[in-house]
């Protein structure tokens, strides 16, 4: 049997504390994915039971019509797989009401937006989903939706054109704006989502472009929660735990964490019933993630990866690749401005807990994709950082270092491998046309709009990336790491 309802569900199984019809949709998310389905929408099904109210969600795939073809014949429904050290628990989610996918739905996505009882559109697209310059903060024409839009901004494809088209269609109906709500990992993600809509809406829609800095409403967002890809096993687990087959279900850890900026004109969900945190800057908890979190997952995927590692938690398991994860975590603390009531040995202790789940399979491969839309802001800001307070830069050379190495896209043995990135064929380029490694690292570092100046001219840095660098090509990965973190215990 296929999960369609809420009816036969074992009771070892949680369900929504609601009756899911009695509520309409407030809340359009684009990028229906996994990390939406344990996150947001998780919190949104504890906020429907708290306090109710009219806001379900109806979700959007921009791409792959996969999650309509999943979610759709279930209702919404899914399962939600929490993994801890104590064992796995399965929750059914309630709080998506439909699932559409722009190509085959383009008529109902639309109207979804313009809906006057639409009051908040979310997304999770990921970092390169946008088409955001890092230099200007504007669009990058050259991304493929963007470009698209801006050639024919009545029909777009991509987030800054739909929600360009959306506002303006609302404006002319009479409907008050929606909150724009970013969850992917950016700085300070509202203002540089409003920085993309003003500047599309100056190229396509001139008239809308004030109104949209003006009066819309774009709150920042820290989340944090890890969810690994589905796999199999996920599905044949969840059918095990609820007795029905769930096309959609998704697994994740037992923590979670959303710091948002409390901005929200036309209302939200009670999202603080899920344990959500309404600040008035969430700018030093953001940092505080993505430099920590954020930049020692990055550097343990590309050394776990290339030195045999296949998941997060096997990486913990090896000694000498644990202690650098814990050096970065203090390195990368030691860059933060501090922040009342949080201690940040604790929250790097607490993280080394979370990466050590066994019961949770996140693959470092897939923690290793879109390295240049990552890089910038979880390694080389906090990499600026040190330099100019004099600290070590040691951590995050070595980081850089497993990037560049990861970035020639072939494994010690001379296996070959997808590296994923938008930049891809650029990438390879650069890090492949000589074999001299202080050559590499300056062709890597001098990729138009990734390092910032101060790095780039850092001779102290350079020489230390090059020396790991060189290192990992001699020594292979697992050898370089031995090395470096013997230097480190010495």
């Amino acid at each position: 049997m296929r999960l369609t309802t809420l009816e036969g569900l074992p009771d070892t199984v949680a369900r929504p504390g609601y009756v899911p019809a009695d509520h309409g949709v407030g809340i359009v998310h684009l990028g229906l994915g996994a990390f939406h389905k344990a996150h947001q929408a998780a919190a949104t099904d504890t906020a429907l039971a708290a306090s109710g109210g009219d806001w379900r969600i109806c979700g959007v795939s921009l791409r792959s019509p996969e999650p309509a073809t999943q979610l759709g014949p279930q209702n919404g429904l899914f399962t939600l797989i929490e993994r801890s050290a104590e064992g796995s628990r399965a929750r059914v989610i309630g709080s998506v009401a439909g699932a559409l996918c722009l190509g085959p739905d383009r008529a109902e996505v639309l109207a979804a937006l313009t809906s006057p009882h639409t009051r908040i559109v979310s997304m999770t697209v990921t970092e390169k989903g946008y088409g955001i310059d890092r230099t200007t903060g504007g669009v990058d024409p050259s991304h493929p939706a963007i470009a698209h839009d801006l050639a024919a901004p009545e029909a777009p494809i991509g987030v800054a054109g739909l929600l360009v088209w959306a506002l303006q269609a609302r404006r002319a109906a009479g409907h008050p704006p929606f909150t724009v709500l970013c969850c992917d990992n950016l700085p300070e993600n509202g203002p540089l989502l409003r920085g993309l809509l003003v500047d599309f809406a100056r190229r396509t829609a001139p008239e809308v472009a004030d109104f949209i800095a003006a009066e819309v409403a774009f709150p920042s967002t820290m989340v944090d929660r890890i969810t690994p890809a589905a796999t199999p096993e996920t599905l044949a687990d969840a059918e095990a735990m609820t007795g029905q087959r769930d096309e959609a279900a998704v697994e994740t850890e037992a923590f979670t964490q959303w710091v948002i900026e409390d901005s929200f004109p036309t209302g939200r969900p009670a999202w603080e019933a899920a344990g959500a945190m309404f600040v008035a800057d969430v700018k030093p908890y953001e940092e505080m993630k993505l430099r920590m979190l954020n930049g020692a997952h990055s550097m343990l995927a590309y050394t776990g990866f290339l030195s045999g590692h296949r998941h997060v938690s096997d990486v913990m398991q090896d000694a000498s690749l644990a202690a650098l994860v814990r050096r970065h975590l203090a390195a990368a603390a030691a860059t933060l401005p501090e922040l009342p009531g949080v201690d940040f040995a604790a929250y790097a202790e607490a993280l080394c807990t979370r990466f050590s789940n066994p019961h949770l399979r996140h693959q470092t491969y897939q923690i290793a994709m879109d390295g240049t839309e990552k890089l910038p802001q979880r390694i080389l800001a906090p990499a600026e950082v040190a330099v100019s307070k004099g600290h070590s830069v040691e951590p995050f050379a070595f980081a850089i270092a497993a990037w560049m190495r990861y970035a020639m896209g072939k494994t010690d043995a001379g296996e070959a491998f997808e590296l994923r990135d938008p930049r891809e064929a650029e990438l390879r380029r650069f890090a492949n046309d000589t074999d001299d490694t202080a050559t590499t690292v300056s062709n890597l570092m001098e990729m138009p709009g990734l390092f910032p100046k101060s790095l780039i001219a850092n001779p102290r840095l350079h020489r230390s990336v090059t020396a790991k660098l060189d290192a990992m090509r001699q020594s292979g990965m697992a050898g370089a790491i031995r090395t470096e973190a013997g230097a480190q215990a010495q």
